[in-house]
């Protein structure tokens, strides 16, 4: 399929995991692309792969996320295909939970997803689409989770105000919240014996037996960005082998 052959993508973080994939499909599918993250040699080599073209910055860094953003629909001649895919984990207990901490993950997640999507809007073309990652973890209470799951609950909140908002101009805003997911997040600073651990113990939540993968998101994502999906409209996709909805 080449249902992006000439449209302009931007992907706010898609330097790895679920973004890397992401970026990967649209170049397959005939996208203009531009990636942004905040690891320039993640960035470069995903560039390579894809052709994209890519821009360093961080979206909880107000000033380098609205230059990215001008910089990338100057690149582009406008955006046709918003992915607000950056974000940060962490975990802690409610007991644990500092002002730096939730503000760490808050000022990425939300807060700089937010003001992204604010920034990109008068850039994109009517008729456009924007997919914001989300999570299950935002419906799901999993104790340690509170200040991510906070945050993406509150992002799911914006998607949908973004969205009525933009109804006069046709920009459909969806969310896909993946559950899950085997991606390097776990993975950082870990031995192998632990992400297997891990990897195990993720997998015995999910009803499908598994986790997801990266690409498995990414086809979700364009499936939502894409005209196969014109008729929908401010909708989170769980995308989590039947965790909320089994």
């Amino acid at each position: 399929m080449r249902r992006f052959e000439g449209k302009a993508v931007l992907i706010l973080g898609g330097n790895a995991g679920i973004g890397a994939a992401a970026a990967q499909l649209f170049a397959n599918e005939g996208a203009r692309l531009v990636i942004t993250g905040r690891n320039e040699t993640t960035l470069g080599d995903i560039a390579a792969q894809t052709g994209a073209h890519a821009i360093r910055a961080d979206m909880g860094v107000l000033t380098e996320s609205r230059d990215a953003i001008t910089a990338a629909a100057d690149h582009l001649g406008g955006i046709d295909v918003l992915f607000v895919n950056a974000g940060v984990g962490g975990f802690a207990m409610v007991p644990d939970v500092t002002e730096d901490f939730w503000d760490g993950i808050h000022d990425v997640n939300l807060k700089g997803a937010f003001f992204a999507m604010q920034a990109a809007v008068p850039l994109m073309r009517d008729g456009g689409s924007i997919v914001v990652t989300g999570s299950i973890g935002s419906v799901a209470a999993v104790p340690g989770n509170v200040a991510y799951a906070a945050a993406k609950a509150g992002l799911r909140a914006v998607a949908r105000i973004v969205g009525k908002e933009l109804l006069p101009r046709r920009i459909r805003v969806n969310m896909v919240s993946p559950g899950p997911t085997d991606t390097e997040i776990f993975k950082r600073d870990a031995s192998p014996e632990e992400i297997q651990g891990m990897r195990d113990m993720l997998s015995g939540v999910v009803p499908m037996g598994r986790m997801g993968t990266s690409e498995e998101i990414a086809h979700a994502a364009l499936f939502l960005a894409s005209d196969e999906a014109s008729f929908i409209n401010g909708v989170d996709l769980y995308v989590d082998g039947g965790c909320v909805e089994l």
